[in-house]
């Protein structure tokens, strides 16, 4: 596979606020941009609430590499499934007097139809957790918890 590049432009606007946009992401047909407003989270000085933070967008990015990575390795491995979530928490803590996002806490869910597939479907949401190549590009420890649903 050769390297890609992923482009991200910020604006500052206001206060501790700005705006993030990918010109990958912008859509032509309806002139539409996927731009979205981010902030210091209110834990700081000057933070502000309802905004998406640096710390939310870092524990999205492991989360949602998680969910499609699953999706992909599900999809080649034939596995059904009738749906996946994962609820996340992203732990921020002081270190050597810096401030780091110290642990990524997954808790995946996937319902599936067969109790005869429950073992296999943990095997392959542990596989998308050691696949995710946002987990295995950054230094904090990620725990997973995951939990099958029979649906009948």
């Amino acid at each position: 596979m050769e390297k890609h590049t992923y482009n991200v432009n910020i604006s500052w606007t206001q206060d501790r606020k700005g705006v993030m946009c990918s010109p990958e992401l912008h859509n032509k047909e309806t002139n539409e941009s996927n731009c979205l407003e981010v902030a210091t989270p209110p834990e700081f000085p000057g933070g502000m609430p309802n905004i998406w933070s640096p710390e939310h967008l870092f524990t999205a990015a492991v989360s949602s590499c998680l969910m499609t990575t699953f999706l992909a390795i599900a999809e080649y491995s034939k596995l059904d499934y009738v749906s996946f979530k994962c609820d996340s928490k992203g732990v921020l803590e002081k270190v050597d007097g810096k401030f780091v996002m110290s642990e990524i806490l997954l808790f995946p869910e996937v319902v599936i139809t067969d109790e005869s597939k429950r073992d296999r479907t943990e095997r392959i949401v542990e596989k998308s957790e050691k696949a995710c190549l946002i987990s295995n590009s950054i230094k904090s420890k990620v725990t997973m918890e995951t939990k099958i649903i029979v649906q009948n």
